[in-house]
């Protein structure tokens, strides 16, 4: 046999060296990231601004729309009345689902208002209840099953939390406790996100520097009552008369966060703030 030619050493390593380095963040490896279908709306609690309402009908299919509400946050007083936001009770066709039992919520009959929902709202209240109850069930499938149809997931106070993938404010001792570790799991229609809400009235702006300080890898998103960010794939923006508190492991003027305002848009890839469109 004749002489096998090796391959020079030096051209491999130019062309190792000419291969991309992927970064976390990078366009091959997003930071963080939404849902690749749908719209999800994450309200900060309170009463519901005019642009969290409109918003709120127009991705769930305008006139046509129709609502499931889980108000199951709520406590077991709350729900003798269950609370439905005014906008849906009145103008659209919505259906209340609502147990503590992960057996129900792995049932059919639970989960078949969920098969033909166009948009979903899920109320304030604590968000442990939300997870107990509904975290990796069929339920929690079905949801994801409406955001894969195009449908719209909206949740206000606790139901915005439980939408980040690091579920914050989740023990039942209390909601001052940021982090449980028998309570940590969300929903995570948004990866590597961890949400609060109520953040100016409460006056929980720099709250979650604590929990990115401890996870690294995840974004803080806080978000003040009546103002909400809308999330289609990997960009979100702002709207409602309040702001969004960003949490990103750096000092930002001295503070752990910075604001962003209604119009701002944000890149869940790249963790940052784009110009509004």
């Amino acid at each position: 046999m004749g002489d096998v030619a090796r391959p020079d050493r030096r051209h491999l390593l130019g062309l190792l060296l000419a291969l991309p380095f992927v970064r976390p963040g990078s366009a091959g490896e997003p930071r963080s990231s939404g849902p690749a279908k749908g719209t999800l709306l994450i309200v900060g609690g309170g009463n519901n601004s005019a642009a969290v309402i409109e918003a709120a009908r127009h991705h769930a299919g305008g006139a046509d729309a129709r609502w499931v509400v889980i108000p199951s946050a709520q406590s077991d007083d709350e729900l003798q009345s269950p609370k439905v936001p005014d906008f849906i009770r009145t103008h659209g066709r919505f259906t209340v689902v609502h147990t503590r039992d992960r057996r129900v919520a792995n049932s059919d009959a639970f989960v078949a208002p969920l098969v033909h929902a166009t948009a979903v709202w899920i109320d304030g209240g604590r968000q442990w209840r939300l997870a107990e109850a509904y975290g990796e069930t069929r339920t929690e499938q079905a949801l994801w099953g409406l955001l894969n149809r195009g449908g719209l997931i909206a949740g206000s106070s606790a139901g915005a939390t439980i939408q980040g993938s690091f579920l914050i404010r989740g023990s039942p001792a209390g909601n001052r406790i940021m982090i449980d570790p028998s309570h940590v799991r969300g929903f995570g229609f948004l990866r590597n996100v961890a949400i609060d809400q109520h953040v100016v009235a409460r006056q929980r702006e720099a709250d979650l520097a604590k929990v990115v300080a401890l996870h690294p890898d995840l974004l803080g998103i806080g978000i003040d009552e009546g103002t909400a960010i809308v999330v289609s794939g990997n960009q979100f923006t702002v709207i409602g008369p309040s702001v969004v508190a960003i949490t990103d492991g750096a000092l930002h003027d001295g503070r752990p966060y910075y604001l962003l305002r209604e119009g701002a848009r944000f890149d869940l890839a790249t963790w940052r703030a784009l110009p509004p469109a």
